[in-house]
C-alpha cells in the first residue's frame, strides 16, 4: 500500500467547504487540475464522476462514501490498482477546522506503482486545498 495526506486549518465553515465539494460541476473554479468534470447523479455514494485533467485522458471516479459535512471518498480504480481518496473535515473549534485529503493505493503490485503515481496525483494538493478555502472564506 501506498498512502500519502495532506491537511490545511481554515476559518472557513465546515458547510462552505462541504458546499464546494458537492458543487461538482464547478471543481475547477479551485481546482487547476480538472480540464473538464460531469457527475452522472447526486453527490453521493454509487455516483460517477468524469474528471479529465489538462491534457490527459478523462478518469472515473465512483463516490464510495458522503457524509453531508463531514467527508466524502471517492474511489478510481486501474486494473488491479485502487485510488482512494478520503476529503474530510475536523472541527478543531467553534471558528477553526481541519481539511484532511488522506490517499491510498491498494492492490496488486501497489507498493511499486504507489511510489510511481501517487506523488503526481497528489502534488498539486496543497494548491488546491488552499483555493478551496479560500473560496470557502467568500
Amino acid at each position: 500500500m501506498w498512502e500519502y495526506e495532506h491537511s490545511i486549518e481554515t476559518g472557513a465553515a465546515p458547510e462552505a467547504i462541504w458546499r464546494l465539494w458537492a458543487d461538482v460541476e464547478n471543481w475547477g473554479a479551485w481546482n487547476a487540475e480538472i480540464e473538464k468534470i460531469e457527475i452522472s447523479g447526486p453527490f453521493a455514494a454509487g455516483t460517477e464522476i468524469t474528471m479529465t485533467p489538462p491534457g490527459d485522458d478523462p478518469i472515473l471516479l465512483r463516490i464510495a462514501e458522503a457524509v453531508e459535512g463531514e467527508r466524502f471518498v471517492d474511489e478510481a480504480r486501474f486494473g488491479d490498482i485502487l485510488l482512494r481518496t478520503t476529503h474530510r473535515i475536523d472541527r478543531i473549534d467553534q471558528d477553526r477546522i481541519r481539511v484532511v485529503y488522506r490517499m491510498e493505493i491498494t492492490g496488486s503490485g501497489a507498493a511499486e506503482v504507489g511510489p510511481q503515481i501517487g506523488p503526481g496525483v497528489t502534488a498539486d494538493w496543497p494548491d488546491t486545498m488552499a483555493s478551496l478555502a479560500d473560496l470557502a472564506l467568500r
